[in-house]
């Protein structure tokens, strides 16, 4: 007969607790496995979606392999990544054209269009404007992640170093050094945030990658570069 001073005895966990637990394990495992395969398995899909319509019917890739294996037409095949393949092909054939003579001719004269189209003009614009700054630019560009003190003194927040600021935000700042523009992103939706303007002096550096930031923004502070030891410096 056990007394109440008796050492009290560990209870065993139930099936339900081991099997919850068991499952919990697995789905940490699978998750990021299938959520990465689901990604892109739907932007292959998507890609093909968008440029196989493009194709002749004739040079479709299922059309082609029932040809040459003399399937009968009723018998679907779904080939996915062949699209991006003639993605792939078409976009570098067309940045070896455009940087050729004519090809420079021909996005010179295209433009001349486009910049006497009043809404177009707008769009077409502020793409162009994106896709240099993030494809074609030589300098930094989102290459370092960095801590600043935001939105006050004493509170520090993630950014991430997108260009040095130029032209009337320079001139205008009143700052004598160099004036960096800083974006903060949101958690845990990294697409969204705030532009700022910071003296260069203000932005502390970071040695962490871009994509350890953002990993350390997305999960809301639970994931560090480092995760065995986050005091220490990411392995290189």
């Amino acid at each position: 007969m056990n007394t109440p001073f008796d050492p009290e005895q560990p209870r065993r966990p139930s099936l339900f607790s081991r099997l919850r637990a068991s499952f919990l394990t697995g789905l940490v495992v699978i998750a990021p496995v299938g959520l990465t395969v689901w990604l892109i398995w739907s932007v292959v899909g998507w890609i093909d979606g968008f440029v196989l319509p493009l194709v002749p019917v004739q040079y479709q890739p299922d059309k082609l392999i029932q040809t040459y294996l003399g399937l009968d037409p009723s018998v679907q095949i779904n080939v996915r990544g062949i699209g991006v393949v003639i993605f792939l092909l078409f976009t570098i054939f067309i940045g070896w054209v455009a940087k050729g003579y004519i090809g420079r001719s021909l996005i010179r004269w295209a433009e001349s269009l486009v910049e006497r189209t009043p809404v177009v003009r707008s769009i077409y614009s502020g793409i162009k404007q994106i896709s240099e700054t993030i494809f074609a630019q030589s300098e930094r560009s989102f290459e370092k992640a960095c801590l600043i003190e935001y939105p006050r003194k004493g509170i520090w927040a993630i950014g991430f170093i997108s260009t040095t600021a130029k032209g009337e935000v320079s001139d205008r700042a009143g700052n004598t050094g160099s004036l960096y523009s800083i974006f903060v992103p949101t958690t845990p939706n990294p697409t969204s945030g705030f532009l700022l303007f910071f003296p260069a002096e203000d932005v502390i550096e970071l040695d962490m990658t871009v994509e350890d930031a953002a990993k350390l923004v997305i999960s809301a502070g639970l994931v560090y570069p480092n995760g065995k030891d986050p005091t220490q410096p990411p392995p290189k």
